[in-house]
């Protein structure tokens, strides 16, 4: 994939916006054009977030990005407000553990992933978001596995280092669904 255009949506907790910064930054080290523009609602934990990610070969004329490629949907919400705007060809990753419909578009290849109920499962509570952009790196490219993985690094915080290798778990997992 030449230009990732990538819509990641959910409530604020689930680690949207900081699946974007991963896959930015993977971008990044790729020596990509990126652009990140996140977007939430006045309450940073269970209100609506939604972050743009575009990872391009070519320069990016603007952030903003009105029909995205990829969509990660982590909510009901989410799924019903970006699904009608991904282009035809588009893919779309569905957490099934939390979001109980189908897609109906015939014209997208659309990924059921039941990424919270794995990521509890292996002991991963809450990084459901990177097991999905595993799932969202095994299906476009938009990095070389090995630079998505030095991307983990450079994203958790100094102060969460002790997450590193279960985000990169998580990233494997989603890699290997």
């Amino acid at each position: 994939m030449t230009k990732l255009e990538l819509m990641l949506a959910g409530f604020g907790g689930q680690g949207i916006l900081f699946a974007g910064k991963l896959v930015a930054y993977a971008g990044l080290i790729e020596d990509k054009h990126v652009s990140w523009l996140p977007s939430y609602g006045p309450e940073m934990r269970g209100g609506t977030c939604n972050c743009s990610v575009c990872v391009s070969d070519e320069q990016i004329g603007s952030p903003q990005m009105l029909t995205p490629n990829a969509l990660i949907a982590m909510n009901q919400p989410s799924l019903e407000k970006f699904i009608g705007h991904v282009q035809p060809g588009g893919i779309v990753l569905v957490d099934s553990s939390i979001i109980p419909t189908k897609v109906d578009r015939t014209d997208l290849k659309v990924f059921y992933v039941p990424a919270t109920e794995i990521a509890e499962k292996n002991g991963l509570k809450g990084m459901a978001n990177i097991l999905l952009t595993g799932k969202l790196l095994k299906e476009t490219g938009f990095a070389s596995v090995e630079n998505a993985k030095a991307a983990v690094s450079k994203v958790v915080p100094p102060k969460k280092a002790n997450l590193i290798d279960s985000n990169l778990k998580a990233l494997q997992l989603g890699l290997d669904y």
